[in-house]
């Protein structure tokens, strides 16, 4: 009797962990597929999670999740990225700002609190977005 019990509970859990591995997958490719680059840190400025697109701004790879924000080589000219993340922190207020990149690029970056479903601060979200063609158009259009 408490060996079915426990088979139950195991296969109601492993039902559980399946969806949820689902649901990671789904929330991967949704990110993905948005073509912004997003970089998640917790309260610490480590590393939690990125998108694929954050490779081509900063140098990261699946054995740098942990490592200080700090500690991460950019393409950005933006020395100020660690006091606005902490500043957004600090404040929950988010931060959005055009940032050029050593390559040419530019990015719109907005740095924002990551709030739980809970609505608990675990650390910041911060996405760039390649606004590269716009800048080049309001450029020629001021030497025009």
């Amino acid at each position: 009797s408490m060996n079915e019990e426990l088979q139950t509970i195991n296969s109601e859990l492993q039902s559980k962990l399946e969806d949820l591995a689902l649901a990671q997958a789904d929330m991967q490719n949704l990110l993905n597929s948005t073509d912004i680059a997003t970089l998640f840190l917790d309260n610490q400025l480590n590393v939690r999670r990125f998108t694929e697109q954050i490779a081509g701004i900063i140098q990261l790879r699946e054995s740098d999740v942990g490592r200080q924000l700090s500690d991460l080589a950019s393409t950005l000219i933006y020395p100020e990225l660690l006091a606005d993340v902490k500043e957004t922190l600090r404040t929950l207020a988010h931060c959005q700002t055009e940032i050029a990149a050593t390559d040419g690029r530019w990015f719109s970056v907005r740095i924002m609190p990551y709030r739980t479903l809970a609505n608990v601060i675990q650390g910041a979200v911060i996405t760039f977005v390649d606004i590269t063609a716009p800048k080049e158009l309001e450029a020629r259009l001021r030497k025009a």
